[in-house]
């Protein structure tokens, strides 16, 4: 892949205009947004799950969501889980469990999501949220949860696939 041109750099998010070689000769230009890394926690506490209920700009409408956030600068993807869990719902975990990456939508960019199951949960005194962020913090019950994805109430990928690699089918 090589780049021809900065099409967009707003510090955290890039997008740029690529050429790409494929097999067989075949040359083609893209658009690869580069928008750096996140995490994705899923705070379980017994038979329940903490979401966020939130308002999404680009599809104009509230989503339930696993908590997650976008690693600052020279930060570790643990280190982010930890801030962002208390940023988003106001918790400390006690235990983060790595339960892999994803992803996104790797068409058109190289976004990659850690993902961690958070345990061992309490209270914060450290809350806040961002100013930008419109949350309401959700306990659900883990059976609802898988119910909330089979009924579409649950649509977020990240999300999703948390929830099957936290608590299986």
């Amino acid at each position: 892949m090589k780049k021809i041109s900065n099409i967009y750099d707003g510090g955290r998010m890039k997008v740029e205009q690529v050429e790409i070689d494929l097999p067989g000769g075949i040359t083609l230009e893209r658009i690869v947004v580069k928008p750096g890394g996140a995490v994705a926690m899923l705070p379980v506490e017994n038979d329940f799950c903490y979401l966020i209920r939130q308002y999404r700009y680009p599809i104009e409408k509230y989503i339930y969501e696993a908590p997650a956030g976008t690693i600052d600068e020279g930060e570790k993807p643990l280190e982010t889980a930890h801030r962002e869990l208390i940023e988003e719902i106001g918790f400390r975990a006690e235990e983060l469990t790595e339960k892999g990456y994803i992803y996104t939508t790797p068409g058109y960019t190289n976004e990659v999501i850690y993902l961690y199951e958070a345990r061992g949960l309490s209270p914060s005194d450290e809350f806040k949220s961002d100013l930008d962020e419109l949350i309401e913090v959700v306990k659900v019950k883990k059976d609802e949860v898988r119910e909330m994805i089979a009924d579409g109430r649950i649509v977020d990928a990240k999300t999703i696939c948390l929830v099957y690699k936290c608590l299986g089918e």
